[in-house]
């Protein structure tokens, strides 16, 4: 249950970091409001809040979090900018998981 817990609060920061980083994307290359920037500062500071909540020292947490960021930023891609992942894609998320978990099933506490 704890990892599942942990693996949902990755899911979430990774959303947060996404938000904050495809608002001012759209500002910049789609010539959208300047005001997205505000939610999407606000999205940031949620993000750095969030990593503040994960049980594991900083570096193992950013490591292992970037196996998820990687799943959910293609899992963006494909509801939100239409692009359907391809196989190698996928090959490449899975291959993430698989690191993320190695480091963290690797993790000792002091």
């Amino acid at each position: 249950m704890a990892l599942l817990k942990i693996f949902a609060l990755f899911v979430v920061t990774a959303l947060a970091e996404i938000v904050g980083c495809y608002l001012p994307y759209l500002w910049v290359r789609q010539g959208k409001s300047v005001w997205l920037l505000v939610p999407a500062a606000a999205s940031l500071a949620l993000f750095a809040w969030l990593l503040t909540l994960h049980p594991q020292a900083a570096g193992r947490v950013y490591a292992a979090y970037g196996g998820v960021y990687v799943t959910v930023a293609l899992a963006w891609l494909w509801a939100v900018d239409a692009v359907r992942p391809t196989t190698t894609d996928w090959f490449g998320v899975g291959l993430c998981l698989l690191g993320m978990v190695v480091i963290m099933g690797g993790a000792r506490t002091p």
